[in-house]
Parts: C-alpha cells; sequence; structure tokens
C-alpha cells in the first residue's frame, strides 16, 4: 500500500517541482528503501529497490530517492565513465536542461568548464531557446540534451544548433524517448487540445512520437549518430545492480 501511495504522489508531482523538493521529501523516502540491493551509480546510494516512476505507468524500481537519477540517467553516467574522456579531459560542456542528478556532480569535476541552459528550468543557470542558441560557433567539445526535442516545435532545427555551437570533432548525446513499434515519427501541430495530446503523445506538453528513424533526424541535421547499444555489453548482473533500462539506445552524436 505504501508504494502504491508513493507512486502515485512522485506522478502528481511535475517532475521540475520534483527537483527543487527532493532535498527535503524524496531524500525521507529514501528510509523505507534502504538496502543493498540496487545502488545509485552516480551518488553510490544502495537500496532494496529505488521508487516508482512514470507519469502513465509508473515503472518499478526507477527512481534514485537521494540524486532522483532515472534507469537513463544512471547508463549515461555509466557510458561516459567507460566510453568516454568525459571524467578526465579538459572539456567545455553544454547541458540543456540538466538533469539534477548530474548538476553539482559535473560543476564540481574541475577538468569541466561546464555550462547549463534551458528555456525555462530553474536548475539551469544560461536562459536560452535551443532553436537559437546564444553562443557561437564551434563554442563547445560536448553537450548533453535529453528528452527535450519531443518537446520543441522545430526538433531538425534545434538538432541543427546543436551541431553548430560543438567545435569539429565535437561530441553531444541527445536522447528522446522512442515510441514503442513505431518506425516513422509522429508529428500533428494540429492537435492542440491538453487531454487529446496526452492521450496520443503520452504527454500534453510533447508535440511528437518518436520512432525508430529518430537517428535519421539526427544526421538530417548534420550529425554523423552512432546508434550505440552500450547496455548490451554489460553483464546482466551490472544492468539488474543499477537498474538501468535493457533496450534504451545512447545516441552518440558527432561533428
Amino acid at each position: 500500500m505504501l508504494k502504491k501511495i508513493i507512486s502515485l504522489l512522485i506522478r502528481k508531482i511535475p517532475r521540475p517541482v520534483l527537483q527543487r523538493l527532493s532535498p527535503v521529501g524524496l531524500k525521507m523516502l529514501g528510509w523505507w528503501y534502504r538496502g543493498n540491493a540496487v545502488e545509485c551509480n552516480i551518488c553510490q546510494h544502495k537500496y532494496k529497490q529505488f521508487l516508482p516512476y512514470g507519469r502513465m505507468t509508473p515503472r518499478s524500481n526507477a527512481l534514485c530517492p537521494n540524486c532522483l537519477s532515472l534507469e537513463r540517467h544512471r547508463l549515461m553516467h555509466l557510458f561516459l565513465k567507460e566510453r568516454t574522456n568525459f571524467f578526465t579531459a579538459p572539456l567545455r560542456v553544454l547541458h540543456v536542461a540538466p538533469e539534477h542528478c548530474f548538476i553539482r556532480r559535473f560543476e564540481e569535476h574541475k577538468n569541466l568548464d561546464y555550462i547549463t541552459a534551458d528555456i525555462e528550468s530553474p536548475l539551469a543557470k544560461v536562459k536560452m531557446d535551443i532553436h537559437a542558441i546564444p553562443f557561437p560557433d564551434n563554442s563547445f567539445d560536448v553537450a548533453f540534451c535529453n528528452h527535450v526535442m519531443e518537446h520543441v516545435k522545430d526538433d531538425i532545427k534545434a538538432m541543427s544548433e546543436l551541431r553548430r555551437v560543438l567545435k569539429p570533432g565535437g561530441w553531444a548525446i541527445i536522447q528522446s524517448p522512442l515510441w514503442p513499434g513505431l518506425a516513422t515519427t509522429f508529428e500533428d501541430p494540429s492537435i492542440t487540445d491538453p487531454a487529446e495530446r496526452e492521450r496520443i503523445f503520452g504527454q500534453n506538453d510533447h508535440v511528437r512520437n518518436y520512432g525508430t528513424d529518430y537517428g535519421r533526424r539526427l544526421e538530417q541535421a548534420g550529425f554523423v549518430v552512432d546508434e550505440n547499444m552500450f547496455v548490451k555489453q554489460l553483464d546482466a548482473s551490472k544492468v539488474a545492480l543499477h537498474a538501468l533500462p535493457a533496450d534504451e539506445i545512447i545516441y552518440y552524436c558527432k561533428k
């Protein structure tokens, strides 16, 4: 019963609000989940399982009560650690719509010149529209932009802007949810009713459902795209320990 109540409460709280409440709220809930079955590889806290999370259909064992990492965040962090020089090389980084679990930790890395940006997030330091990024060409070594493209009016333009501000040879991780079984991305700007948008797109602030052609849309914006199945290269025990998403593709995009 307690888990059902927790799941319902988390679903009703918008994620930006959830991020701001985490220091006083969810960490206390973590006490009920204390144990050693799972470990967040971002904050190193351990639990018998993670909190349920998901707006429409809650996923069990998803949300870290301490740092608010989700399955995809833990996978990305592991990818950065094991497959890139992110934590060792001097890099200038642009993080669009920065996630709570990453901000302080990335800011503490002395090798990173780390800039957060978003049009509305209270967590970001630079207010910007991703359709017109206010930085010169070739400004950054790395860019992150996760679960943003399904919200924006012109995703190809936004992707192109991210590519523009990357230095030659720079790279980005640009994740978006993919719609199960959908081959071609669906969008219909005529759907404006919030309830109908939530029914069709899963959230009323989404404007498209991405299909398996998502990588080709990134290529259309000029990127060289590696649809990397890093998670499939990991031991099953590590996937279970960190509660990683078993089928998540990492879209590693190079300029």
